[in-house]
């Protein structure tokens, strides 16, 4: 309801624009070169930008994800060293997607953070007609006085479960691009996957859910078994009793051990590119996991890290429909994983890579903690 309020205040700004794709220009008109408009940003910073909005740069996390998802490709003329590097890891899924066009774009950036890490010269030689950005307020006003190119910011959270300014950034980035249709179908589809899960664990009493833990997961890098967050957005989705809720803190948090023992959750969750980590820790206190009743009973499975400059919306969709299946299986049996990521993400990103993930290391599935155990 709130994000088709936000969009409704925006349909007026948007009504005649192009989508993507179109190959909308000034032509021969020179009042079409030099019509502006203003959007607000994420900020709430009013910001003036060409009428027609041609070609863009993205800086800062988040930002290339939301143009991939608003299939607005076509109008990058540069791109972050990081989207570069990460394009050959399903680690980041839309530079694994877009690889091939992302390495061959001029570099921007060397990206990474929310701190101003633009090639300031690189970017008045390709005169983008807008930069839009993941950055700091403050980073981001830097830049537009330091090229003169009007920057937008569509900086999102990453906690919880694809919050509020996650729709607000993707609004915005579809009023600069004039993508309101796809945005709205991406919206629209997100907010059916959270529809689904709700109702699956709706009627389930508080007294009948395994107590559950998150953990190993990765914000602004990879974490140890400790690592954990409050408000866990898979868990949100589907309703599961978190233990680490207890604690009094918000979103990622490194859980003290010995709180960690007196939860002793029913089943855990890590993320599978982290394991090799948590195998390090079990061979220096072995005796700390084997007091865990998930560790002894084999309760631990995957939780594909969801947070990779900014938040793979797909990953977190498919983690809340495998956490689901774990702790409920009877309400979710009619969920294959394998079928269910591969449409996630064919609808957001136009390809499914399952398989590929999987290969990779990245499946969903039982793990086992500790080296020859």
């Amino acid at each position: 309801m709130r994000r088709l309020f936000s969009l409704l205040l925006t349909l007026l700004a948007l009504a005649g624009l192009t989508a993507c794709g179109g190959g909308a220009g000034g032509g021969d008109d020179p009042a079409a070169d030099t019509a502006v408009r203003t959007v607000t940003d994420s900020y709430g910073r009013t910001v003036e930008i060409p009428e027609t909005v041609e070609t863009v740069v993205c800086t800062g996390s988040g930002a290339l994800r939301m143009v991939c998802y608003l299939q607005c490709t076509d109008r990058l003329t540069g791109v972050e060293d990081t989207d570069k590097t990460y394009g050959t890891s399903p680690l980041r899924d839309y530079a694994y997607v877009y690889h091939d066009l992302l390495e061959r774009l001029p570099s921007i950036g060397k990206g990474g953070g929310t701190a101003n890490t633009a090639y300031v010269e690189e970017l008045i030689a390709l005169q983008p007609d807008v930069i839009l950005s993941g950055y700091t307020q403050e980073a981001l006003e830097d830049l537009q006085a330091a090229t003169g190119i009007p920057c937008v910011s569509v900086r999102a959270q990453s906690i919880h479960f694809i919050d509020e300014s996650f729709y607000t950034a993707m609004t915005v980035a579809a009023q600069v691009l004039g993508a309101r249709e796809r945005c709205e179908a991406v919206l629209d589809y997100i907010d059916g996957c959270k529809a689904d899960l709700a109702a699956r664990t709706a009627d389930i009493p508080e007294s009948d859910k395994p107590a559950c833990y998150a953990g190993a997961v990765t914000f602004s890098g990879a974490h140890g078994f400790t690592g954990t967050y409050s408000r866990f957005g898979p868990f949100l989705a589907i309703g599961a009793r978190n233990v680490a809720d207890e604690a009094d803190q918000e979103g990622y948090y490194d859980a003290d051990p010995e709180k960690l023992l007196t939860w002793d959750p029913d089943v855990i969750f890590l993320d599978p590119g982290s394991l090799e980590l948590v195998n390090g820790e079990y061979d220096a206190n072995p005796g700390f996991f084997d007091a865990l009743t998930a560790v002894r009973q084999g309760q631990v499975y995957a939780c594909v890290s969801y947070n990779n400059y900014s938040t793979n919306v797909g990953y977190a969709l498919a983690d809340a429909y495998y956490a689901g299946s774990v702790l409920y299986p009877e309400r979710f049996a009619d969920v294959d994983m394998a079928e269910t990521t591969d449409e996630i993400l064919e609808f957001l990103l136009g390809r499914g890579y399952y398989a590929e993930m999987a290969a990779e290391g990245l499946g969903f599935g039982p793990l086992v903690i500790g080296h020859g155990t």
